[in-house]
């Protein structure tokens, strides 16, 4: 057995201390306390029990982000039905296919949500409810609706003396149990629901609760039907008594800023696409002013500088946040430079759904800037190399956090694990003598050179990324030539005014520039430009399949 708590005792406990004090938050829209929470869980099982939902039946949760979202994941979760969170924005068609696939029996979406769905797929579901107002927006016979309205009055019946903190308990009888499936893409083809057990997650919040700050508000950003965002914004806080606060909608950086302001998080989750966007925006230019660049060369006068720069970012994160954490792709080499310089506390992280999802974390002020941090504690992870401190090979994992596979999917269970029980991840990488670990890219995206060169697009893309009015990029091999796909970063070009003939000339100068910098055998041949941002992931990593 574990040698920590399950993560419902955590929050069992956390219920019952912090009853009466902001537990989750809809900016601009609904607010729970912890024990108003609680109250609405508890409804939630008593009507799950009348309605003959089992412990292992399965129940979809497909909707936007926010505090309803929150109570329904946990309401189903400490029920020990299991938790199938379908990302927001999936086709109507994907989604529904989803629930089809993982045999959910009951749906909470939203309404507008609702009405695009095919609930001829749907074959096992007896019941949605929007999760806005709790109503129900469909059920299969007029008896399961009249249960359902009886909500009410089934909690008031068991708990006419009141419902209070000593009331709250939480299974954790249930290590090995299946928690949760979730749904890497909405492919219809050969869906892979990664199965995690309550093991799992216990094994990440305990391992988070003893190295990330905790602290008492949180802004939560990332979907939350994907694992980054589902433990590390919401469970593993929430278990210290946390209030979390959500965006809601889709965020502009205003409405973003004024949460910050609001808010005053002390964690940041993000992607590095967030704060590379930030830098190029608005730390760049003004540390290019001629001016700048002369006083950043006088000692004394250039930490002057970077400390009024350092507290510039952090004060528009709301003065309180006392680390960045991102994951999901590599921070530029520029602006983690600069981050380093100006002692911003930030750290790249590493994880992926299956690993439920940490693998790799340093607290910032151990932070080796390339690194995605050291291997997590819950977890044994190794480089499938000769030589892993100098050769990339494949980083493998095995421990309490990892996937015990994918939902009727036995195929693809066997091949994610190696012979000796190690996940395959996927992903490349070394690790230093220290245990650092520093990813060099997807095995399937690895370009091999003629003269047998390992070519790492990713490392080519920070590059042409650094290059003046280039906002993303994607390097891809033509028939043995590389070639960058460039999107122009377009505001900057409104900002310095360019005329056609200068955007038309700045493909040609990002090669040149960018080749000035890269070996002789990773040369790019020529550089196209693409006219719409590049398709991207939940996690803002860019889809690089879609592009030839």
């Amino acid at each position: 057995m574990a040698t920590y708590p399950h993560y419902l005792e955590r929050l069992q406990n956390a219920t019952r201390k912090f009853w009466d004090k902001s537990a989750l938050n809809s900016i601009g829209g609904d607010s729970f306390t912890y024990g108003q929470m609680a109250t609405q869980i508890e409804k939630f099982h008593l009507v799950f029990e009348a309605l003959g939902v089992k412990k292992g039946d399965k129940i979809a949760l497909c909707a936007r982000n926010g505090a309803r979202w929150g109570m329904a994941y946990l309401a189903v979760n400490t029920y020990e039905a299991v938790i199938v969170p379908i990302l927001a924005d999936f086709t109507p068609e994907s989604a529904s296919f989803l629930v089809h696939h993982s045999e959910s029996v009951i749906l909470f979406t939203n309404e507008d949500k609702w009405k695009n769905m095919n609930l001829d797929t749907m074959k096992e579901l007896r019941l949605a409810i929007d999760v806005d107002t709790w109503k129900p927006l469909w059920a299969i016979d007029e008896q399961t609706r009249a249960i359902y309205d009886t909500m009410d009055e089934l909690f008031e019946e068991k708990w006419h003396d009141g419902y209070g903190p000593d009331n709250v308990v939480f299974p954790t009888d249930n290590w090995d149990n299946l928690s949760t499936i979730n749904y890497t893409s909405g492919s219809t083809g050969d869906p892979k629901g990664v199965m995690l057990t309550y093991r799992n997650f216990s094994a990440n919040v305990d391992y988070s609760q003893r190295n990330v700050p905790a602290g008492d508000k949180m802004v939560s950003m990332l979907p939350m039907a994907h694992m980054y965002g589902l433990v590390i914004e919401f469970i593993y806080p929430l278990c210290n008594g946390t209030a979390i606060y959500w965006l809601g909608k889709a965020p502009t950086p205003a409405t973003l800023l004024k949460a910050f302001a609001d808010v005053k998080p002390y964690l940041l989750i993000t992607v590095p696409l967030v704060m590379e966007k930030i830098y190029k925006s608005k730390v760049k230019p003004t540390l290019d002013k001629p001016i700048v660049k002369v006083l950043l060369k006088i000692p004394g006068i250039n930490n002057i500088i970077y400390k009024k720069v350092k507290d510039g970012l952090v004060a528009a994160f709301g003065g309180n946040v006392q680390e960045f954490i991102m994951g999901g792709a590599a921070l530029n080499p520029e602006v983690e430079k600069l981050f380093k310089r100006i002692k911003f506390p930030y750290l790249v992280g590493y994880g992926m759904t299956e690993a439920c999802p940490l693998l790799a974390y340093e607290h910032w002020t151990k932070y080796v800037p390339g690194s995605c941090g050291k291997a997590v504690d819950c977890a044994t992870v190794r480089i499938d190399s000769e030589d892993p401190e100098h050769v990339a090979g494949e980083i493998q994992a095995k421990g309490e956090n990892i996937t015990i596979g994918y939902y009727k999917n036995p195929e693809a269970s066997a091949n994610a694990f190696t012979e000796d029980g190690f996940l395959r991840t996927g992903d490349l990488g070394i690790m230093d003598k220290d245990g650092n670990i520093f990813i060099k890219g997807r095995s399937k995206s690895m370009i091999l050179s003629a003269n047998g060169q390992n070519i790492y697009p990713e490392e080519l893309e920070a590059v042409v990324n650094n290059q003046p009015y280039v906002g993303e990029s994607v390097v891809v091999d033509r028939a043995g030539k590389i070639v960058a796909l460039v999107y122009l970063d377009s505001d900057a070009i409104r900002r310095d005014k360019l005329d056609n003939e200068a955007v038309s000339d700045i493909p040609e100068k990002v090669r040149l520039s960018a080749n000035r910098q890269l070996p002789g055998y990773s040369q790019i041949a020529k550089v196209e430009t693409v006219l719409t941002p590049f398709e991207k992931t939940p996690k803002m990593s860019i889809k690089r399949f879609l592009y030839k």
